[in-house]
């Protein structure tokens, strides 16, 4: 969801994509912003008994466009900007949200029922009655989104396509528990209290399959409002729709960030920005994988500068298995592994994460290195000594990926070893899609679910050829 978190084109393939998805745009062939919010969303959404005229919104300096990277809108910008302008404000009044919507009040009511893992299941709620409410004062809003067909998520996608396309990705586990959630949610949550109401509900109308859609609308359109050091220990923010930001889309080297303040939440710009120029937004930090996962789209190489591959925690377990020669070595490394598991550094689930130019996890990366290319006595002696020290003071050395050949010569194999074993979880070779890749023709009559898939499948590949190389 957004906090609002590649592909090599050597024959131009990236920039084809671009051209693809964004289409071609001027500003004077957008719509004012402040004119979508007076005219599509009716009295601008701004909370009972408050509007603004369409004189006054049709100011603003952005204009909405169906132009956008992964999306069918886009905001332009109507005239040069310079960097720190505020684009627009939302009031708290007229985002979307379980405290806003019509059926508040039961929602606190029975907030005891509805509490889940995800904390989405009250904004959820509300989005299944308010966008089946014919007189729903937010109907105008979900008409940008008419039965949410846009929605394009691999969610959306048959199993056998999702599995010829994002094999060795991450995203078809990411997708499978997802399903598996909703599902469950679904019928042990939602279910249950649209029974408990037939008079507002219907299940035959409220159903799993819409359901499903509106969470992957949350997914990506949504915003959740980031906790204050003094709130940390607490449960994160509900997440909330915000009407005009979340028609910005992301890219990585975007040009606006939105702000939040007590009274309202306000798109800025962080770099200036020419006039007929898109106005991006940022999800966060987020990886291809992530991007297709969340939002239904992939940037184009080398735009991801957030971009990581994974090397799966138990992949370095079988890594180290397969160089084991007896049975006491073989149980030696198992003894390791149960080592790092209960020191909490690795988990059955887990990933070490990397990217271009740093490694996300270190530290478990590190340890788990360093413990599982021991010997007897020094793993003997490793133990002892964090039994000493209470498993403190592991310096972290391979913060950034230049810092990876220094790592012991068995170390780097152990690593090696793995990456080639993440390498062969995919269907296809990086010779494969560069071959596409520098194939523009080729490439443009892809479908765009093709598009994305090889943008993620090629940027993961690109960075794991790159351990290889500083493993060698």
């Amino acid at each position: 969801m957004r906090p609002r978190a590649s592909c090599i084109s050597s024959g131009g393939a990236g920039e084809g994509l671009k051209l693809r998805a964004r289409g071609a745009s001027s500003a004077a062939s957008c719509l004012p912003a402040g004119l979508l919010l007076a005219g599509v969303h009716g009295r601008c959404l701004l909370g009972e008994g408050a509007a603004l005229s369409a004189a006054a919104l049709s100011c603003l300096q952005v204009g909405v466009s169906r132009v956008g990277t992964a999306a069918a809108y886009g905001l332009l910008a109507r005239e040069s900007l310079g960097a720190g302008e505020e684009l627009f404000s939302i009031p708290r009044t007229a985002l979307l949200s379980q405290h806003t919507s019509a059926i508040a009040p039961l929602l606190r009511k029975e907030e005891a029922s509805l509490q889940s893992s995800s904390g989405w299941v009250p904004l959820l709620i509300s989005l299944l009655y308010e966008c089946t409410l014919s007189n729903s004062r937010w109907g105008p809003y979900f008409s940008l989104w008419p039965q949410f067909t846009d929605l394009d998520h691999p969610m959306f996608w048959g199993h056998e396509e999702r599995a010829q396309l994002l094999q060795g990705t991450g995203v078809l586990e990411a997708v499978e528990k997802d399903l598996a959630n909703i599902e469950m949610e679904y019928s042990s949550i939602i279910l249950p209290f649209l029974k408990a109401h037939p008079d507002i509900f219907n299940p035959k109308v409220h159903t799993l399959e819409l359901y499903r859609k509106l969470v992957a609308f949350v997914m990506a359109y949504s915003f959740q409002e980031s906790l204050n050091e003094e709130e940390e220990e607490e449960e994160p923010n509900p997440p909330v729709m915000v009407p005009l930001a979340d028609l910005l889309n992301h890219v990585a080297n975007h040009n606006a960030n939105l702000e939040y303040s007590p009274e309202s939440l306000k798109m800025v710009t962080t770099k200036p920005v020419r006039k007929g120029q898109e106005i991006f937004n940022t999800y966060g930090e987020m990886a291809n994988w992530q991007l297709l996962h969340m939002y239904g789209f992939a940037e184009a190489y080398p735009s991801n500068t957030n971009d990581t591959a994974d090397i799966q925690m138990s992949t370095l377990l079988k890594a180290a298995l397969q160089a084991t020669d007896t049975d006491m070595e073989e149980k030696l490394v198992l003894d390791q592994w149960n080592f790092l598991c209960h020191q909490e550094m690795v988990g059955e689930e887990g990933a070490f994460v990397i990217g271009w130019e740093r490694v996300f996890t270190e530290e478990e990366l590190l340890v788990a290195l360093q413990v599982l290319t021991m010997s007897a006595e020094e793993f003997k002696e490793f133990k002892d000594q964090e039994a000493k020290t209470d498993g403190k003071g592991t310096a972290c050395l391979i913060q950034s990926v230049t810092m990876i050949p220094n790592l012991s010569a068995a170390q780097k194999k152990l690593l090696f070893d793995a990456t080639m074993l993440t390498l062969k979880a995919f269907s296809s070779s990086l010779k494969e899609e560069e071959t596409m890749l520098g194939d523009l023709q080729a490439y443009l009559e892809l479908s765009r679910r093709e598009q994305f898939a090889l943008q993620v499948r090629y940027g993961q590949k690109k960075i794991l050829h790159q351990l290889l190389e500083l493993t060698k």
